[in-house]
């Protein structure tokens, strides 16, 4: 039987968003303001952000199946989706590897990339365990809880760590972010082709100019069927692939962190700079590089402030 869903992302279109809203108004649900958001706010134990990039609907809390199932599809989307995406989105359990990466935005700590192959049995085994897009879930706890069960299955799993220094010494070589994800993602798929050679496809997210990943992949003698598209979170393996890498993200904040005796925070918040400011008057400026992306323009604005401290 099917875990029960604890979180569901749904596309809408601006007509749909539009008539949910008035629906929900209609049906006492409370509204509350949040940044980004078209609308958001809860009805009983449910949950309901709807976002204005796309539009897309997260679904958190209890009763969303019978939300999707009673209201959302008969009444907003008409299309009946939830349990019948093998018949919507068959290649979602075809054998393919799905990658993703993490840690792209942080200023601490490193670029995780993750690659994971998923058929047919391995998709559904995920989709019941309710395996979801990492960005999705805010508790480190239930990111190696669910890391753990996608290496539970013993699918072949791939993932590589790009710690700060070796991101800075490679954003040097390749001057591009665009270029180094793709350097990144083809190592991942070359080690995947490697392991399962039978498989011809690989999904990830799209790329800003989607040749430069193609390019990486023949230089490595590899004719995979690549698919980029925006949002492959919503594919089992890309997601899969994202908690992997995420995990491998957390974890090596956290044990540098304990190094440190520091915690480590994740983003570019006011936070991560306080953190980072106070490492670099108490380290020197040699050693920011082995813990943040110095390429970000907050590595700039800490050096700054730390040098007007020393002139004042």
């Amino acid at each position: 039987m099917s875990k029960q869903l604890h979180s569901q992302t749904i596309a809408l279109t601006k007509a749909q968003a539009q008539k949910l809203q008035q629906l929900l108004a209609e049906r006492s649900f409370v509204f509350e303001k949040k940044p980004y958001t078209l609308f958001a706010g809860h009805l009983d134990r449910l949950s309901l952000t709807v976002y204005e990039k796309g539009p897309k609907l997260l679904l958190q809390g209890r009763g969303i199946e019978d939300f999707i199932t009673f209201t959302l599809e008969p009444e907003i989307t008409k299309v009946a989706l939830l349990g019948y995406e093998e018949i919507h989105h068959p290649e979602q359990f075809s054998p393919h590897f799905g990658v993703d990466e993490s840690g792209k935005g942080d200023f601490l700590g490193p670029l995780v990339i993750a690659g994971v192959y998923v058929d047919e049995q391995l998709a559904a085994h995920f989709k019941n365990q309710g395996i979801r897009d990492s960005k999705g879930i805010s508790s480190d706890q239930k990111i190696r809880a669910l890391a753990d069960l996608i290496r539970s299955s013993q699918t072949p799993i791939e993932r590589i760590v790009i710690t700060p220094r070796t991101y800075n010494r490679l954003y040097g070589s390749f001057k591009n972010l665009n270029a180094l994800l793709a350097w990144g993602h083809a190592r991942v798929l070359e080690n995947l082709c490697q392991r399962v050679p039978t498989c011809s496809r690989a999904l990830c997210d799209q790329f800003a100019n989607a040749r430069v990943l193609q390019h990486a992949l023949q230089e490595k003698g590899r004719q995979l069927q690549l698919e980029q598209r925006t949002k492959a979170e919503s594919d089992y393996a890309v997601a899969a692939a994202s908690i992997i890498a995420r995990e491998g993200f957390i974890n090596w904040l956290e044990e540098e962190g304990e190094q440190l005796g520091v915690p480590l925070p994740k983003g570019v918040s006011p936070k991560v700079k306080q953190i980072a400011l106070g490492l670099l008057k108490e380290r020197g400026a040699a050693f920011l590089p082995s813990i943040a992306k110095m390429h970000f323009k907050t590595a700039q604005e800490i050096q700054f402030m730390n040098l007007s401290e020393h002139l004042k």
